[in-house]
């Protein structure tokens, strides 16, 4: 079988907002990407946290397999594939979420004890107001299975 090639990276800018990437890939494709998720989650990215200049010096790695900030620090090209797509909602867009949900006959309150989320983040998915993570997407097709 063969295997599927994540793009490469061809460019890559700093944001104007704070841990913004603007990203090129040799697709053609270029996508904002906010890692700013990572970044606060991770000791790894500590410096990054503390120092917005060293954020700034941003580079593409050999290959374009990853981002390089200094020889301690990069991002790989397929976490940041993955992000770019839950963030552009071509993972799931919030109007095939809501369809999910009405078809079931689910509730606010129902769907997310079903996908054990909260109501709230149920309702930013249906708005639009959040990106809908691989996870969240790939569950709602595991419950319409187990119908």
């Amino acid at each position: 079988m063969p295997r599927k090639a994540l793009p490469r990276i061809v460019s890559v800018a700093p944001g104007k907002k704070p841990f913004m990437l603007r990203v090129r890939w040799d697709t053609g494709d270029d996508t904002p990407v906010d890692v700013s998720g990572l970044i606060n989650s991770f000791r790894f990215y500590a410096p990054l946290r503390e120092n917005r200049g060293l954020f700034r010096r941003v580079r593409v790695g050999e290959h374009g397999t990853d981002l390089v900030w200094n020889d301690d620090l990069d991002m790989s090209n397929d976490t940041l594939w993955r992000l770019a797509q839950e963030q552009s909602g071509a993972t799931m867009s919030a109007d095939a979420f809501r369809h999910w949900r009405e078809s079931r006959g689910l509730t606010l309150d129902r769907a997310a004890k079903a996908l054990g989320l909260s109501r709230r983040m149920i309702a930013y998915y249906e708005k639009g107001e959040r990106p809908i993570p691989r996870i969240v997407a790939l569950a709602t097709r595991g419950l319409e299975a187990a119908e």
